[in-house]
């Protein structure tokens, strides 16, 4: 049954605090992670639904900034809702925790427009840092899914290249016409190369590094982390870390 948190009073001049929902079949392990959330000072939970259908009602009317999503519930899974939450409430995040890390789940839970992937395993201090992190917009994934994530687009990426027919031979002699004698032919205006500190951030994002983690591990500072994250964004024309890695695969 679907449970909704009382208002608590407000505290002066404090940060707003993070709303999340806890979508999970389990009564013990949504009490136990409404406890886990509620003791940090940023977190608030405002709502605990038992399947898909209470978990997308409850977002839908209470606006939650993360939803904590299992995938196996009755009436309506894990999916389905993130999906439907997704197209519905673009400011709302969803964050998956689940004890499942079957391939086709965790594909279709990314492609759902999860923004991260947690298993149960996971520490109390990992499953506070994700939520943190899926509300200020990064993509999170543990070093197994992420793995099984870049395996399958790996595969993907070879099956387009052996199906996609050669490249004709640039003409360099129509380029030296166009260009002129003494001339240099301009780089193509989506070509926008990566910088080696640039480069360096990107092969992180694909081991799955938060910011704060790219920033201790290049000794930068975070804000300056985002921003490298933000420009790699910007030139590679992708929306989500998850897409960024990818990418990786492809270049």
């Amino acid at each position: 049954m679907s449970t909704i948190a009382e208002p608590s009073a407000p505290v002066p001049h404090a940060a707003p605090r993070i709303r999340v929902l806890i979508a999970d079949d389990q009564a013990l392990i949504r009490r136990g992670m409404a406890m886990l959330l509620d003791a940090a000072a940023d977190i608030e939970v405002v709502g605990q639904a038992a399947d898909g259908i209470e978990a997308v009602e409850l977002a839908r009317r209470l606006l939650p900034d993360v939803v904590l999503m299992d995938l196996h519930m009755p009436r309506k899974g894990g999916v389905l809702a993130t999906r439907e939450i997704s197209g519905a409430l673009p400011h709302t995040r969803v964050m998956v925790l689940t004890t499942f890390d079957r391939d086709d789940l965790v594909f279709d839970a990314v492609r759902a427009g999860a923004q991260a992937y947690l298993l149960k395993d996971a520490s109390e201090e990992e499953v506070l840092d994700t939520v943190r992190a899926v509300h200020r917009g990064e993509s999170r994934l543990t070093p197994q899914i992420a793995r099984k994530v870049m395996d399958q687009f790996r595969l993907l990426a070879d099956r387009v290249a052996q199906e996609q027919p050669a490249a004709p031979a640039p003409d360099h002699r129509a380029e030296a016409q166009a260009t002129g004698p003494g001339e240099l032919s301009q780089p193509d205006a989506m070509t926008k190369p990566l910088t080696d500190r640039e480069a360096a951030v990107l092969e992180l994002i694909a081991k799955g590094y938060g910011n704060r983690q790219i920033a201790a591990a290049l000794n930068l500072a975070e804000g300056t982390a985002k921003n490298h994250v933000s420009r790699i964004m910007q030139k590679l024309h992708a929306n989500t870390r998850t897409e960024l890695a990818v990418l990786v695969l492809k270049k």
